[in-house]
């Protein structure tokens, strides 16, 4: 039986890749797929990307998607991975410092930020401000958010929450989840009474709906870095590059993502 404080919440990504020339798209089977690990908050838009450039280059693209920490961790161990995609820059941070990404290819692709959302079909109203009663509005339920301890999306949540002077007030009323997706499946399901997820998750799912948003915190924004690994295919350069297009930026802003430098 899982703790009180914690739902072991399966990623909707987690280790699963996607192969888009299997998909038939492009009808050219490149030898060597491009493969991204990209935190699970980005899946929908980086597979919407990958598709829109395998169209246009006739390569084919593999993404793995799960918590930064988890794929952090695999490159360190030779996972097989082109391009690093993270939610949390301390984890290419530790990469970086490790020698494992390609010198110099290092950029912040991505901001976000975070909302408070609640189950379409529940009524449940609570304004954001220093010392909110969000523990009494949660009655009974639990409030989902990404585990704190290597979650990206959780470790926000759990600043934030610091921040506004109610996160201990919550301590017994937590559902960890091992992503920020996963996160959001606890919410869809009704597993739980609200949810603290990326505004880019809010938009992407089904049954939730956007109670209000937390306010950025200037200090320590949300953003997600993007690097070559150290070593790996000369051919992933392309898609790389194509990430940081306008194409991809559009596709990424329809996602609910922001470009670093406005803030989140």
């Amino acid at each position: 039986m899982a703790s009180r404080r914690t739902f072991l919440a399966r990623s909707l990504g987690l280790a699963a890749g996607f192969s888009l020339d299997g998909l038939g798209v492009g009808g050219v089977r490149a030898q060597a797929p491009v493969t991204v690990f990209a935190a699970a908050s980005t899946a929908g838009a980086v597979a919407a990307v990958a598709k829109e450039f395998e169209i246009s280059a006739k390569e084919t693209v593999r993404g793995v998607f799960a918590a930064s920490s988890i794929l952090a961790r695999q490159i360190a161990q030779g996972a097989p991975a082109d391009i690093y995609l993270s939610a949390n820059s301390a984890w290419m941070d530790e990469l970086e410092a490790k020698n494992h990404l390609q010198a110099g290819s290092r950029v912040d692709l991505l901001g976000n930020s975070l909302v408070l959302i609640a189950p379409l079909d529940r009524a449940f109203e609570i304004s954001i401000a220093p010392g909110f009663a969000l523990a009494k509005a949660l009655g009974g339920g639990r409030l989902a958010m990404g585990d704190p301890n290597h979650v990206p999306a959780g470790m926000y949540a759990k600043a934030a929450l610091k921040r506004l002077g109610v996160w201990d007030s919550l301590s017994a009323k937590l559902a960890f989840a091992n992503d920020a997706r996963a996160a959001l499946a606890l919410v869809e399901r009704g597993d739980a009474a609200a949810g603290i997820v990326y505004a880019s998750d809010a938009r992407a799912g089904s049954g939730v709906r956007l109670v209000a948003a937390f306010p950025p915190e200037p200090r320590r924004p949300i953003v997600y870095p993007l690097a070559m690994v150290r070593g790996r295919s000369a051919a992933a350069g392309a898609f790389y590059r194509y990430l940081q297009g306008a194409a991809a930026g559009a596709v990424f802003r329809a996602h609910g993502f922001t470009h670093p430098a406005a803030g989140t």
